[in-house]
């Protein structure tokens, strides 16, 4: 369509918009939100097909002028919690779900980098996890109890000492977007090799079935949040590298705060890792095996469903796909 056409077409509703979006008529939330879906669907193909024309710049400025209405409403119609966690990054999730996939890939690609290397070369395992880690797990293969590393220390001292170390991990990741996403890619890279490694290794000693029942018991929450957290540092890598219709700039302040609101919504799944690993992991060798799969198999449908399944319902919800 050429740019006058698609002016002429959606001239009056645009500016039926912006009647909307004044305090000359009030609208509920939900036929305020309507409106900012309608307008974001103009802008994105108005980018498309006509990126430095003025009336991308124009439905910009619309664009973020409904988003700020949109959000302030619902921030006052609903419990704030809830609207960031079930509307806000789902939404969010869902815009950036390319992102999403990325991470899921190079880590997935990485890992299985780390299983050959590791089946490969007799010392890998060693370089990677140290020769003290080594040694003392073998130890303890030996004993029957390939699991005894983590009952060092109390409950309450390894829930706090894991969640710091773990949360220090995701910051960095998400952090190391700055560095146009190269710094991300060098921490998905170690710790994607690291967990093959540490995998692979149980599996040559014989202790294969006790590490999963044990490790992805607070495992399965801690990989995919880290998967998550690298997905926000490429957003912002991203925003740096492909601004679009935006200014660098304002790409860059955009995708930032996009991928801090997807950065804290993985802290819950941390915390929980932690909580997992400080009081259940330390007894997964005297748990029954079903409570442990059990465990396993909920952490891995509920943080799926909520990154991967949720924002094609909230985006359905909105009428966004």
């Amino acid at each position: 369509m050429r740019e006058v056409a698609f002016i002429k077409q959606n001239k009056e509703k645009w500016l039926e918009f912006e009647q909307g979006f004044s305090n000359k008529e009030k609208k509920s939330p939900d036929d305020l939100a309507n409106l900012h879906i309608k307008i974001m669907n103009d802008l994105v193909y108005a980018q498309t097909y006509y990126p430095k024309s003025k009336v991308t710049k124009y439905l910009n400025k619309l664009a973020k002028a409904s988003f700020d209405k949109v959000y302030h409403s619902k921030r006052r119609n609903k419990n704030v919690l809830l609207y960031f966690f079930f509307d806000k990054v789902p939404l969010l999730s869902y815009q950036y779900r390319k992102y999403i996939y990325l991470s899921f890939i190079i880590f997935f690609a990485c890992f299985f980098i780390g299983l050959l290397s590791t089946f490969n070369d007799a010392s890998f395992a060693r370089q990677i996890l140290g020769n003290s880690y080594i040694d003392q797990t073998l130890e303890n293969i030996e004993s029957g109890d390939a699991m005894a590393i983590y009952k060092s220390g109390s409950n309450w001292g390894s829930f706090i000492g894991i969640y710091d170390n773990n949360q220090r991990v995701g910051l960095k990741m998400f952090l190391s977007g700055l560095f146009v996403g190269i710094g991300t890619g060098f921490y998905v890279v170690y710790n994607a090799i690291m967990v093959a490694v540490f995998q692979a290794f149980f599996y040559q000693n014989n202790s294969f079935f006790d590490s999963v029942k044990g490790i992805w018991i607070h495992g399965t929450y801690e990989i995919f949040s880290m998967i998550i957290e690298a997905a926000a540092g490429y957003i912002i890598g991203a925003s740096m590298l492909f601004p679009g219709a935006y200014k660098r700039f304002e790409s860059f302040k955009r995708g930032m705060k996009h991928a801090f609101y997807i950065f804290m919504s993985t802290i819950p799944f941390t915390l929980l890792a932690a909580i997992l690993e400080g009081y259940i992991t330390r007894y997964s060798n005297t748990l029954p095996t079903i409570i442990c799969f059990a465990i396993i198999i909920f952490s891995l449908a509920s943080i799926s469903y909520y990154y991967l399944i949720l924002p094609f319902k909230v985006a359905n919800k909105h009428n966004l796909r």
